[in-house]
Parts: C-alpha cells; structure tokens; sequence
C-alpha cells in the first residue's frame, strides 16, 4: 500500500510540475516538452523532439525497450484550452488540492494522464521489456490535432509502425473504442459591393452565403438516410453543423465579403466524401456561374480548419483487448467527442481511448482530476508491464 501512496504522490508532483506550464494551444510548449524529454532521459529513454516550423512547439516521442514495430503508445496531448473570460477560484496555472480532487488548467484533459505514465516512466525502464514502449505528447491537439498529423509523418518517415496506442484522454477509465471524426472548414464568398437600391447590379456574398446554408441544411437530413445499419454512434448518422454566418456593412449597402464557419461529425469517410463532393458540384454548377454573369472576379473559396479522423469501431482490437483486460472492462463504448485516436488507427494501428477524469470538467472553469481516478489509472499502467514482457 505504501508502494501505492508513493506512486500516486509522484503523480501528483509531476502533474503539478505539469500544470505549471501554461501550454494554451495559441502559445508554445517547448518548454513542458524540454521538461518532460528530461524525465524520461533521465530513466534511460530514448528521447526524441520533433519541433514545428517555428521551433516554440513540439512533439515528443520515446521509447524504453527495443527498436522494433509492434510496441504499445502511451499518448497524450500538451496544449490546454484557453482560460480567458473564465472564472476560477483559484490560479489555474497553479495546481490546488482539495477535497480529494486536484484543481488546474489541463488536471484531466489531459496532463493527468500524462503526468501518470511519467511516473510509472522508472518501473517501465527497471523491467527492460520485450515489447517497446513508446511515449506521444503532441502539440495543437486542441485547434485541430496538428501535432498528432504531424507526429505520424514522422513515424512513418522512420519506417515504425507499433501495434497499439492507448490515447489517455478522459473517460472515467472507461474503456472507449469509437468516435466520429470532426471535419470543420471556413467558406468565404466574394461578390461585388453596391447600392441596395440596385441589387441586380452588385453580387451579395451574404445572399449566396444563405444559399449555400440551405445546401448545407439539405445535406444535413439527406446523411440520415446514410447512416449504417449497424452504427454505435448517437446520433448514428453524420451530422453538419452552421456555427457561423457573418458579413455585410450596413442595411442599404449590397455585401461583397460573407463567411460561413461549418463542421461535419463523420460516422464514415463516404459521407464525407458524399457531403464535400455535393457541394463542389453545387458552387461550380450553379452559384458561381451566377455570381460570376455579374462580376468575373466573384468567388467561394473554402478552407480546410481541420479533418480529424474518426476511431473506427472494429471487430479485431487487440488495444481495445488489452487495456479491457487491464481495467476489467466487459465493454467498450463510442463517445461524441473527437481525439487523437483516428490518427494512430489510420497508421495501422490498433487504438482504444481510456483515461482519468470526465470530460464533463473538461475546457471548464475550475477543472479537476479526481485522486481516486488517478489511482485507477496508475492500477492500469502497473498491470500493463505484463503485456510488455514475454
């Protein structure tokens, strides 16, 4: 029990070292990466830093074991969401225990997963394992799992292809083996600003804006019918989703600048595909011939925020099996939030999503990590060093 106690308190250390680093998507994470490569040096990893462009944001990937395909990932993302127009009861950015539950800025989405596999780090190397054992802390997982795209690249630019990730996001250590995929883009419209006296004479971003919506609202209940007969999502279909329509100066003056911010939830690339194709046959056929009979120059441009794969549900898992086996699970369930889970199942690998806390605290003022939940957590990794052994 001792042994436990000691275990859980170096977790809370570390993840208070953790949360000390403000590491919000819009700022860099060098410096919690720099930390953590430490850590893990220090207990005999093998280390590596992978920086963006800007060399203020990193990933890191480590491995404790042999240099071969076929390891275990234990993953997580750095960046937190942002804390403005929030209000805590205390610094965020500097953790506080209470009553059981540990309070910060990234306590359970996702540091305290994190912060669990760190301390764990020393009992993983002393074992020397048969199987690796990889280590993925990713940047900008939260504007769009730019890190984790990234991150894959690089694994397979290096040619490694291990067998399981195990991303730690929370879920009450629930074991969680599907989620949609989360799609969300910008289209702008450029027409020809005018008088509103003389409409015919000018193109209204706005107006074709509103026309491209109703396609979008379309599409929307035409996806129902696409849903698989055999989907474990709720709602089982693919859904879309308006976020935003902006544009226009004034009452009487014609608009030549709209945006429309929009997402869809795939429960299947075709419906994707279905969606994407549907529209760009709808603005070369119709919209932009029209905009175009009055102003050459009109356009609809749309960019691409994000596409995040899905966590397909398949009937072979074996990461699904093991951390089943681990956490005494008799059933993994979908979830409607997305991770980075899509992107490792799409490297070949097979992916499952468990970890401490509740999404529900998530992104949210005064978010928490209960102890108890760490605790479980600690209880899956120790158990996890007999999957790593012959």
């Amino acid at each position: 029990m001792a042994a436990r106690t000691d275990l859980l308190d170096s977790t809370s250390r570390i993840l208070g070292d953790l949360i000390g680093f403000p590491t919000i998507s819009t700022d860099p994470n060098i410096d919690l990466i720099n930390s953590i490569a430490n850590r893990l040096d220090m207990v005999g990893a093998r280390v590596e830093i992978f920086p963006d462009p800007s060399g203020q944001k990193a990933n890191l990937f480590a491995t404790i074991g042999p240099e071969r395909d076929g390891g275990i990932v234990l993953s997580g993302h750095s960046d937190v969401v942002p804390v403005a127009d929030q209000d805590w009861a205390s610094n965020p950015f500097d953790m506080l225990e209470h009553d059981g539950r540990l309070y910060g800025r990234g306590t359970c989405d996702m540091k305290g997963f994190i912060a669990a596999t760190l301390a764990m780090a020393p009992q993983y190397a002393a074992l020397n394992p048969d199987r690796p054992l990889h280590f993925a802390f990713t940047h900008d997982e939260e504007t769009g799992c730019f890190g984790a795209r990234a991150l894959a690249q690089t694994l397979r630019a290096k040619g490694l292809t291990p067998g399981v990730a195990i991303v730690g996001e929370p879920t009450m250590m629930r074991v969680i083996e599907g989620h949609k995929g989360c799609y969300e883009y910008t289209t702008r419209f450029s027409g020809l600003a005018g008088h509103g006296s003389a409409p015919d004479r000018g193109v209204n971003a706005v107006e074709y804006a509103v026309r491209y919506i109703a396609r979008l609202l379309d599409l929307k209940h035409r996806l129902r019918d696409r849903a698989p007969a055999d989907s474990l999502f709720e709602p089982p279909w693919t859904t879309i989703n308006t976020g935003r329509l902006s544009g226009g100066v004034a009452h009487n003056v014609i608009p030549s600048e709209a945006v429309v911010d929009w997402e869809m939830r795939p429960v299947q690339t075709s419906d994707a595909d279905f969606v994407k194709d549907s529209l760009k046959t709808y603005i070369e056929q119709e919209l932009l011939p029209a905009m175009r009979a009055v102003d050459p120059e009109s356009d609809i441009v749309t960019e691409v925020i994000g596409e995040v794969e899905g966590l397909i549900p398949t009937t072979d898992n074996e990461a699904r099996t093991i951390v089943s086996e681990l956490t005494g699970a008799n059933h993994a369930e979908c979830v409607a939030f997305g991770t980075e889970a899509g992107i490792f199942q799409s490297l070949g690998m097979s992916a499952v999503i468990c970890g401490p806390g509740s999404i529900e605290q998530a992104h949210k003022a005064d978010e928490f990590v209960a102890l108890d939940q760490l605790s479980q957590c600690l209880d899956m990794l120790e158990r996890l060093q007999g999957k790593l052994v012959a």
